[in-house]
């Protein structure tokens, strides 16, 4: 049998192209407003954060002549006499308070009291004119014999460069020594790994008591006729429609000491004296699993939905126990939703702030905690924007991980 092959006229074809081309064209007009708006909302917001914690301008914007003077010293002795006068110099040009302010809490974040050090000697400024560079250091030492000390002008040394690595390895307890190595931070001043630990362990429980919680009624929701669960799925997204601010604020007043939770307990007889359930982890976990709830439910009740019910009758039919047919028949064709919804949920929770700041007490705080801390009282946008990456990155990998293994699931299916 001959093949034939069908050949189509050139102006044909152009206008085909032409056509596949407007397509597309369409599609991608529809589609720009959005990309416009991630683009300015969420993709330079990520890429200012990731670039600011690794910005260290403070130092190298204010105090360049000391820097440069400071390149060949050992960082162990004091320093020359030009560093001194080079100090003054570039304190004197500093025109703006706030600068100066500025300067002055990157060098205490690395020296404990070199706010006061710069600050003072700011405002003592100017210095006589026309003094040598070792009248500028007697002058220097004698407004602050502080000045004396090397760890102040290793600090200065330290800080010279615009860009740092120092606050994403304090975000993960590491430091660099005085000669630039890295190094692991003192025991007791290691803190990072531990606060990232307890977000990862509080979002870990709370998203297994979410799905303990969530599996089983979703499960009934997807047994009941449309309207019934249509009906019962309200009461599950009015959380949605209500601030997570007033929802702790209510679980202050349902788990305080003279609480709802607290009085009925008592009343019942099931306890003696109200338990500690505010200001703890355990308030903290309770309130979390309330508001987040509704995340897990949902992913759920979309895959159940989709689960033919004739499956867990037929291996019943055919032998099967139905607490057998449950749990080898029924619940692996409901992984992927057990899965989103608990990425889903983890994700949320390991960037929860406002829930653990008030129902929490000081061990139970949150990552997000000390990046607000650090934006907002310490004002170091730097360490604040090291903590936003670490957490960031810590997302980006749990992702990655969970697309793996879908996909490793998928391919031995």
């Amino acid at each position: 049998m001959a093949l034939t092959t069908t050949v189509i006229p050139g102006n044909l074809a152009a206008q085909l192209r032409r056509s596949q081309r407007r397509k597309k064209a369409f599609a991608i007009s529809l589609t720009l407003p959005l990309l416009i708006f991630l683009l300015a909302t969420f993709i330079v917001p990520i890429g200012a954060l990731l670039v600011r914690a690794i910005e260290n301008p403070e130092v190298a914007g204010t105090l360049k002549n000391t820097v440069q003077a400071l390149d060949h010293w050992d960082r162990t002795s004091t320093p020359p006499d030009q560093a001194f006068a080079a100090l003054i110099s570039d304190l004197s040009a500093i025109a703006e308070q706030s600068d100066a302010g500025g300067l002055a809490r990157r060098l205490n974040s690395e020296v404990s009291g070199a706010r006061s050090l710069i600050m003072g000697t700011y405002r003592a400024l100017p210095l006589d004119a026309g003094l040598t560079p070792a009248q500028v250091k007697a002058r220097l030492l004698e407004l602050d014999p502080r000045w004396a000390e090397p760890e102040y002008w290793q600090a200065i040394a330290k800080n010279g460069s615009r860009w740092t690595p120092d606050y994403l390895l304090t975000s993960v307890d590491l430091k660099r020594d005085i000669q630039g190595h890295i190094v692991k931070v003192d025991a007791d001043a290691a803190a990072f790994s531990k606060i990232l630990m307890r977000t990862f362990s509080i979002s870990a429980v709370v998203t297994l008591f979410c799905l303990l919680l969530g599996y089983p009624l979703a499960y009934w929701l997807s047994t009941l006729t449309p309207r019934q669960a249509n009906i019962l799925m309200i009461l599950v997204l009015v959380p949605f429609w209500t601030s997570i601010l007033v929802r702790s604020a209510a679980w202050i007043v349902l788990l305080q000491t003279n609480g709802l939770v607290n009085r009925t307990l008592m009343e019942l007889g099931f306890i003696g004296e109200p338990l500690p359930l505010l200001f703890n982890r355990l308030g903290v976990i309770i309130a979390m699993v309330h508001i987040l709830l509704p995340f897990m439910i949902l992913p759920l009740y979309s895959v159940m939905k989709s689960v033919p019910p004739t499956y867990l009758r037929a291996a019943v039919s055919l032998g099967s126990s139905p607490v057998a047919a449950f749990f080898r028949v029924y619940m692996p064709q409901t992984y992927p939703g057990m899965g989103a919804g608990g990425l889903l949920v983890f994700i949320l929770s390991i960037g929860y702030y406002v829930t653990p700041a008030l129902l929490g007490g000081a061990d139970d705080q949150m990552l997000s905690y000390y990046i607000a801390q650090y934006t907002n009282v310490n004002v170091n946008w730097g360490m604040a924007c090291a903590l936003g990456a670490v957490l960031l990155s810590a997302t980006l990998v749990l992702y990655a991980v969970y697309r793996r293994v879908v996909k490793s699931e998928l391919s031995l299916g």
